[in-house]
């Protein structure tokens, strides 16, 4: 039985790890985080998935608890500002598209739909709600849809049924400062130390790290939770790592923390934004409190200085007393996250971009699958070549989705837009483009394995983005359309009740803080 684990890195990857791994094995495993207060953290990542929610609800968090300490607000989707043009806009929400007659309305849509009109404001619901800046909860707690509002227990991303309505925006420190704390209260141990050597058997498996003022911490297995240093998986076991800048090449971001004192009169997005710039894009996520921004770009395309002096001008013009934190990415996976007794989990393991909020779904899934293929002490080769499997197709196939934005946008204005038409792109990606440019796409034309994206949020970046088939698919030409019709009438109807009827973010988030 493996009865002991050592998280090496703490932040948002390792307390995550620690406190689902005890919430899962509870006092059958020890758990150790060791982190060093000389390295600071990213501390940026602070937009997620609506799956979230399962990690939460896994441990045992409610989010009325969580959400105050954390400077939390809701996230209802991805507003895409200036991809497909200057001046027009597009959100890519958490809300699957309805269906009529056996198509769903981006089918129908293509066929009856108003073509002068956003394809999401006819479709969905949640676009309605992002720009009247709604809350997806009513002031007594309860959300807007009801059926989908059910306790998930210890339930994973695999169990994920319905499509939840909401993620979150969160202050990424203040939530591994507070994971910490619950975490030790649940028995894990933290130990604030530098590690100074980690130390192999003659298998080359790790038997301990040593630091520098509490000796060596031994442990049966150890996750590399140490960010783009990989500090186990890389440098002391060696694993390759495998980089996606030849199709994906922002590899840089500069950050800014912008106050916000007039939430109550401007109110609070319940998005984040995604401006598309010369060189890249810049991320707006809206806190309780305070605004947080980055500029994400390749430095092919924009020096730092060139970066930083954007985003001010774009977030906070006139305060440049904010302090800028730089950031370089890399961008691309390990070859194996799992190499003998060690698990990469978080940016030691892989990472894209932010452009859709995958990081902290990268640790959520890391970590799940841990715990479906933990080991005990025949160290089960299979179980580590399926994790490893797993992980890197869902790498994979976010990394697909995301060359699909680039690849998909109308904008063609400048070096870095004019290189992102020709830049390579991945193996299927363009026979899927091909299949898109003549129907939307199915379940069976997207990337085949799991990576967090439905076929909804496929269609809608196409279709966002300006990649529209050439026309509808000729068997809708022989179906009555009333249903789909009154399908596109109930959103409408739906979105303005729902508008009227719902407080705004601001004023349910004040209600919590």
């Amino acid at each position: 039985m493996i009865e002991s684990v050592v998280v090496v890195g703490g932040g948002t990857a390792g307390w995550m790890s620690a406190t689902y791994l005890k919430a899962a094995f509870g006092d059958r495993l020890r758990v150790t985080v060791v982190e060093s207060d000389r390295i600071p953290t990213i501390g940026v990542g602070e937009a997620t998935f609506s799956t979230v929610r399962h990690f939460f609800e896994y441990v045992g968090l409610d989010e009325r608890v969580w959400m105050p300490q954390c400077g939390a607000s809701y996230k209802l989707g991805i507003r895409f500002q200036d991809w497909a043009a200057p001046g027009k806009h597009f959100y890519h929400p958490f809300e699957r598209l309805r269906v009529a007659d056996g198509f769903d309305m981006a089918n129908w849509w293509l066929r009856i739909g108003e073509q002068d009109q956003g394809f999401d404001r006819q479709c969905f619901i949640t676009p309605a709600l992002c720009e009247a800046q709604r809350s997806p909860r009513k002031l007594d707690g309860e959300l807007f849809v009801v059926d989908a509002d059910h306790a998930l227990g210890r339930s994973t991303l695999a169990e994920q049924r319905d499509q939840f309505p909401y993620a979150y925006h969160f202050d990424a420190a203040r939530l591994a400062l507070f994971l910490t704390k619950f975490g030790v209260e649940r028995g894990v141990r933290h130990v604030r130390d530098d590690v100074l050597d980690v130390a192999q058997d003659e298998r080359g498996w790790i038997t301990h790290v040593t630091t520098r003022e509490h000796g060596d911490l031994a442990a049966d297995l150890f996750i590399d939770c140490t960010g783009f240093r990989g500090m186990l998986i890389n440098k002391t076991l060696g694993e390759r790592f495998q980089s996606f800048q030849d199709v994906l090449p922002n590899n840089r971001a500069v950050a800014l923390q912008v106050p916000k004192d007039d939430q109550e009169r401007e109110g609070i997005a319940p998005y984040t934004t995604a401006t598309a710039m010369p060189a890249g894009w810049i991320w707006t996520i809206p806190l309780f409190g305070r605004i947080g921004t980055g500029y994400v770009y390749s430095d092919e395309f924009c020096t730092p200085e060139e970066a930083e002096a954007a985003l001010r001008q774009y977030a906070a013009p006139g305060r440049d007393d904010l302090p800028a934190n730089h950031i370089r990415m890399r961008i691309g996976r390990n070859e194996r996250s799992w190499v003998n007794n060690c698990v990469a989990v978080g940016l030691s393991s892989g990472f894209v971009e932010p452009l859709e909020s995958t990081g902290i779904f990268f640790i959520q899934h890391g970590i799940e699958q841990l715990v479906r293929h933990f080991p005990d002490q025949r160290w089960d080769p299979q179980l580590r070549a399926a994790y490893n499997q797993r992980i890197n197709r869902a790498i994979d196939g976010v990394k697909e989705f995301l060359v699909l934005h680039y690849r998909a946008a109308a904008r063609d204005d400048g070096p870095y837009w004019k290189e992102a038409q020709v830049r390579p792109i991945p193996d299927g990606l363009q026979e899927r483009l091909a299949t898109a440019a003549s129907f939307p796409l199915d379940e069976e034309t997207i990337y085949p394995h799991y990576h967090g994206f439905e076929t909804y949020s496929w269609n809608t970046m196409l279709l966002g983005l300006g990649r529209r088939p050439s026309r509808a698919r000729p068997a809708l030409a022989m179906i009555d359309p009333s249903r789909a019709t009154e399908e596109l009438a109930r959103i409408r109807a739906d979105a303005d009740q729902f508008v009227a009827n719902l407080p705004s973010c601001y004023e349910y988030l004040a209600s919590i803080n």
